[in-house]
């Protein structure tokens, strides 16, 4: 997993452009998707200034391929279907369908739907919770380096999720979603629980294991079985749930 903490000086009161880099996991280390090909991007924004700078500037990334736009949601649905990429960098906030329907119906119609990665101006907007509760991956900030969105498009392709601990604390106790009802449902064990706990502080299945002193494999195990039992896309998705149902509260550590 990897941790771009974005406005990592917010929660101070000090400069909300920053942005500092807090851990990338094994799967960041590549240029390319999870075979070693490149990996088949597809950039979704109703800006058309915003779009085309994207394109240019990721398709010089080493190991990215811009395969396609598209101005909306219906049209980001439309190409992803056609083109099949594996990423999908995907704004929320477009006319005729956003953001959060269209990552609902990517990953509902395929065996093999494309990752999702939220591209937003601001972490505190509640859409992005709303699309990271549909199944996205993730998602990074417009304001970030290039190189930045670049690797996270490239540790999405390769399987892994993008977890920002401080930011999803906030919109998730801004904007709580309704689905408190998740966790109780779900009948985790306590060591689920525990496993869940730190996932949400945005631990990687190996630091999991570290911190458990477990082996890698049962933490992996544990981990499917909380995917699993919470109905969850993704880690990110699971780590929504968590604060939602009051498991993990705003203010925990991570």
């Amino acid at each position: 997993m990897i941790g771009f903490e974005v406005g990592a000086r917010v929660a101070t009161g000090s400069d909300p452009g920053a942005a500092a880099t807090t851990g990338v996991g094994p799967a960041a280390a590549g240029p390319a998707g999870p075979a070693g090909t490149p990996v088949a991007l597809l950039i979704a924004d109703d800006d058309e200034v915003t779009r085309s700078g994207l394109r240019m500037l990721l398709a010089a990334q080493p190991g990215i391929v811009v395969v396609g736009e598209a101005a909306d949601g219906v049209e980001a649905v439309e190409q992803a279907r056609r083109l099949r990429p594996d990423v999908v960098l995907m704004d929320v906030r477009m006319p005729r369908c956003n953001g959060i329907e269209a990552t609902r119906q990517l990953l509902a119609d395929r065996a093999a739907p494309p990752k999702v990665v939220v591209i937003t101006t601001f972490e505190n907007d509640g859409y992005v919770t709303a699309a990271l509760s549909a199944g996205a991956s993730g998602f990074v900030l417009k304001r970030l380096p290039v190189r930045q969105i670049a690797e996270a498009v490239r540790v999405v392709a390769a399987g892994e999720a993008i977890l920002f601990p401080a930011a999803l604390r906030r919109m998730v106790a801004a904007r709580p979603l309704g689905s408190a009802e998740a966790l109780p449902k779900a009948a985790l064990t306590g060591r689920e629980e525990e496993v869940l706990r730190l996932m949400a502080t945005g631990l990687s299945n190996p630091e999991i294991a570290d911190s458990l002193t477990v082996s890698l494999e049962t933490a992996k195990t544990h981990v499917g079985n909380v995917l699993t039992k919470l109905g969850a896309q993704n880690r990110t998705h699971a780590v929504v749930i968590a604060y939602e149902s009051g498991l993990v509260v705003p203010g925990f550590a991570g």
